[in-house]
């Protein structure tokens, strides 16, 4: 061995000019990736010997790897060095500092040491320190997304993903991705919306935060004002108009709707018209030469001024002066008489024959009727089924069942009924046959041209004992019950009633009664008394189903419940009817303007009255979730509200369904927000049930605010890891003219799911619904889609109910024996007087007394009024408190009069 280091050294002497070694190539920093061991290279030059030296302790000579050729340059021996380093070997180094390596050369004139190299073993973890946070922006707004990469050797480098492609600030002046992993947006962009990830990578591995969702939204801006419109009335006080829309701009991906009102309105004062009046005639002129004299008149008194109308005839008139003779020329004219003669002739001759052709078109016009009149009699006898279609003979069943809130794993819930509402929606005890006079099968009318007369014109005909004058066919329309008189006219259009779904009819004497629409909020009290003894009526009530035209007539105005009508239109009462009708506001004279309107013949609507003011046409109790209503006259009605201010509330029920679609791993969950009666939520059921949806959770309130703002849909807290979404659908959107002016109809949203194993059986998640800076509720949803599953999924249900009237006695809370009593007492004046405004007073009825006053028996109309207010609860207590403190004042007041001994009572 010495031998051969002397001849290297001879060797290394005889061909280097005595220089230390350099290095050609020194060991470079390396990273370990998994397991596999990296290698360290050295290269120098002269060199007799190179050998690396690993954290101060040389490395075995076994372990090098070592080459030696010619630098074809120079001619200048080249040695070359390599090491493997394994991951064992970092792993078992404990040192202050990384595992570390340097190479050492000799030549005959000395060492060379080269740079140290570190060597480290290459990771990256999984989870970001910091991931990007979504948000909404403003549109010129500053947009910032955090990222903190994994903790990594060698540190991670970031770049961003904007919808999976490579966001580049180079392209990009607006865009900066170099400030400490973050990306700085300016100044937001329509088009900057998008889902950014943060991705980071190393030598081992790339990682991928989690999505930030990017919405850059636009805040509406009012458009100018437009001019104001013409005063609405041509004479007196008025109202002008002028709008403006949110337009400028609009609202964009979720932003603000505008602020304030879209509408302003004034009063204005019109001039009424003036028509001209003629003044006098002036006085006769001389006769002129052509024998006529003239007189004049001028409309002036007064002129027509304000879009009156001109005087009507001529002002001016002209007449012969001379009696029939005339002078022309100085000379008499006794031609003149003649000619007045023959034309005397002509006029009789022309008069003659315009007499004669007159009498022939009356003739003809005569047979024309006769004949159409037999054709219509004709019609009416033989073709029954059209009087007939509208009345069939009644049969009422009531299904006894178990409790309702106890859910039968095995049977599908019934979501068609909903225990949501107090208002009235089905009578509580069930109902016997013997309730309603069985209709006979014999009928007798006067004649058959009554008959035609009754159905056209819906006229109240009598029923006289000639049965042999009308076809058994005919029955239905006209009947005798038990001695008495029965009138039942058939309403037009009674077909259309036969489709409608909300409708309920009834036959109702004397003893009066009441009919209700279930589920729907509506009913109606027909007083006792109300009716002659030897009288009956059908009548019938039905909620219209149609787009309601009272809402499009003034935009400014909203419906509050839907509209009703009651009928038939003959109908003549001894009292008014109760109606109750459930409305979706938040009562209040400050925020609201609410009005009743009723339709007119030509299917327009006029405003009978508002519940504010006082009237003796009608009478309107508000209720905070029910209007009751004192009505003379059947036909169709509906509760309107004009926001005064923008604190004005409607009140909406929100409810969501979920159901199963076509693809066993996709759910699909639909939010309901519809005004809070009950007629509107059992449109919904209907629906809902058609399509096999589920009531997920209890409907809740919402109170929605007339203040221009949008409604906003979203769900949250979806378990990622078991469902998914699609993306831009957790958050929508409903403008402020949509929710306001929905008209009873439902406004709903769907959100699609999708689970990512069929595995998965359970769903929960939260939505939100609320009016931007305004109310909010929220939806707890938990519920099994597996198909084994959704018998089990709970609901809230009440008792069934098919009975829809009720007549005598048990349609009524207060007895007929004490209600007389009541009447008796209370109308009958004594020294105190007029003691029915004490009643009324004392029952919190203390506004428009003056629509009792009218009234027949105002005891007997107030107490109606009472029926119908409670008709759920049935409070008999409230009402003898109130009798009982009457009654001690009463005594107190007067305790030595006689009189007053007479009419006390025991309730």
């Amino acid at each position: 061995l010495q031998l051969l280091k002397c001849e290297a050294l001879a060797d290394s002497l005889s061909s280097v000019g005595g220089t230390l070694p350099h290095f050609l190539q020194e060991p470079e920093d390396a990273y370990i990736i998994k397991n596999n061991p990296i290698k360290l290279r050295c290269r120098a030059t002269p060199a007799l010997q190179i050998f690396f030296k690993c954290n101060g302790e040389w490395v075995h000579q076994n372990q090098h790897t070592s080459q030696e050729y010619m630098d074809q340059n120079t001619g200048l021996k080249i040695r070359e060095v390599t090491i493997n380093v394994t991951r064992q070997q970092v792993e078992d180094f404990h040192g202050p500092e990384d595992y570390w390596c340097l190479c050492v050369a000799w030549s005959h004139l000395g060492t060379s040491k080269s740079r140290k190299a570190t060597v480290r073993i290459a990771y990256l973890r999984k989870n970001f320190e910091q991931d990007p946070q979504g948000n909404e922006v403003p549109i010129k707004g500053m947009i910032v997304l955090h990222c903190r990469p994994p903790e990594g050797v060698p540190m991670a480098e970031v770049e961003w993903l904007k919808n999976e492609e490579l966001v580049s600030s180079l392209e990009d002046d607006n865009i900066d991705t170099r400030a400490d992993h973050n990306l700085i947006i300016s100044e937001a962009r329509l088009s900057d919306s998008g889902n950014y990830t943060c991705l980071a990578s190393n030598v081992v591995a790339k990682r991928r935060s989690a999505t930030a969702t990017v919405v850059v939204f636009v805040n509406g801006g009012w458009s100018l004002w437009t001019e104001w419109s013409p005063c609405s009335v041509n004479c007196g006080r008025g109202v002008q108009k002028r709008s403006r829309t949110c337009t400028n701009p609009a609202p964009l991906n979720g932003g603000a709707f505008c602020e304030g009102m879209s509408v302003q309105k004034i009063t204005c004062n019109a001039l009424c018209p003036v028509d001209g009046v003629w003044e006098e005639w002036s006085e006769w002129t001389m006769c002129s030469a052509q024998c006529e004299r003239q007189r004049w008149r001028e409309c002036n008194a007064p002129p027509p001024r304000h879009r009156g109308k001109m005087c009507e005839g001529e002002g001016q008139s002209t007449e012969n002066c001379t009696g029939g003779l005339c002078t022309q020329n100085g000379k008499l004219m006794h031609d003149v008489k003649p000619q007045s003669m023959e034309n005397s002739t002509d006029v009789a001759l022309y008069s003659g024959l315009s007499a004669g052709v007159i009498a022939v078109v009356v003739i003809i016009v005569a047979i024309t009727l006769y004949r159409k009149s037999q054709s219509e009699y004709g019609v009416d006898v033989i073709d029954s089924s059209a009087l007939a279609g509208g009345f069939q003979s009644f049969n009422f069943k009531t299904t006894r069942q178990g409790n309702p809130l106890l859910l039968n794993s095995s049977m599908q819930p019934d979501i068609t009924v909903g225990q949501t509402y107090s208002s009235p929606i089905c009578f509580q005890d069930s109902i016997d046959k013997e309730l309603f006079d069985p209709l006979p099968d014999k009928f007798k009318v006067q004649s058959s041209f009554m008959v035609s007369l009754g159905v056209a014109d819906r006229a109240e005909y009598h029923v006289k004992a000639h049965p042999e004058t009308l076809p058994a066919n005919l029955h239905p329309n006209y009947s005798t019950v038990e001695g008495k008189k029965t009138t039942m006219i058939a309403p037009n259009g009674i077909h259309t009633l036969m489709k409608t779904q909300f409708k309920t009819s009834a036959v109702f004497g004397h003893l009066g009664g009441r009919l209700v629409i279930p589920n729907a909020g509506v009913s109606l009290l027909v007083p006792h008394g109300a009716t002659a003894d030897d009288t009956s009526w059908e009548m019938y009530m039905l909620i219209n189903q149609e787009e309601s035209s009272a809402q499009s007539e003034e935009r400014c105005e909203i419906l509050l419940g839907p509209e009703i009508t009651y009928g038939p239109p003959g109908l003549n009462l001894s009292y008014p009817v109760a109606m109750t009708i459930a409305h979706c506001a938040e009562v209040s004279a400050e925020n609201w303007n609410i009005k009743l309107k009723r339709q007119t013949k030509d299917n327009k609507w006029e405003e009978i009255m508002s519940v504010d003011d006082e009237s003796t046409s009608c009478y309107c109790l508000m209720d905070s979730h029910s209007c009751h209503l004192l009505l003379d006259q059947p036909g169709c009605y509906v509760l309107v509200g004009e926001p005064i201010t923008d604190a004005a509330i409607k009140r909406l029920r929100i409810a969501v369904f979920g159901s199963m679609e076509a693809s066993s791993m996709d759910y699909s969950l639909r939010v309901h927000c519809v005004d809070d009666t009950p007629h509107a939520f059992q449109r919904v059921v209907t629906a809902e049930t058609s399509r096999g949806g589920q009531l997920l959770e209890e409907p809740k309130m919402l109170f929605f605010k007339g203040n221009c703002l949008s409604l906003q849909v979203s769900i949250q807290d979806i378990p990622q890891f078991l469902w998914s979404i699609k993306p831009f659908t957790t958050c929508q959107e409903f403008s402020f003219t949509q929710v306001w002016y929905s008209n009873q109809q439902p406004v709903h949203c769907a959100f699609s799911l999708q689970r990512h194993s069929t595995s998965t059986t359970q769903l929960s998640c939260k939505i939100s619904v609320r009016q931007v800076k305004g109310h909010e509720q929220i939806l707890q949803v938990y519920t099994s889609v597996g198909e084994s599953e959704k018998e089990t999924v709970p609901f809230f249900m009440q008792a069934d109910c098919t009975v829809t009237s009720q007549t005598g006695a048990k349609a009524f809370k207060i007895p007929l024996s004490i209600r007389q009593r009541i009447c008796t007492t209370f109308d009958t004046a004594n020294a105190k007087g007029k003691d029915w405004q004490l009643l009324a007073q004392k029952l919190h009825i203390q506004r428009n007394l003056s629509y009792f006053t009218k009234q027949k028996s105002p005891s007997a109309v107030i107490l109606s009024l009472w029926e119908a207010r409670h008709q759920d609860s049935g409070d008999l207590d409230s009402l003898a408190s109130a009798l009982e403190e009457i009654g001690k004042i009463h005594c107190k007041s007067l305790p030595q009069s006689p009189d007053d001994k007479e009419t006390d009572f025991t309730f």
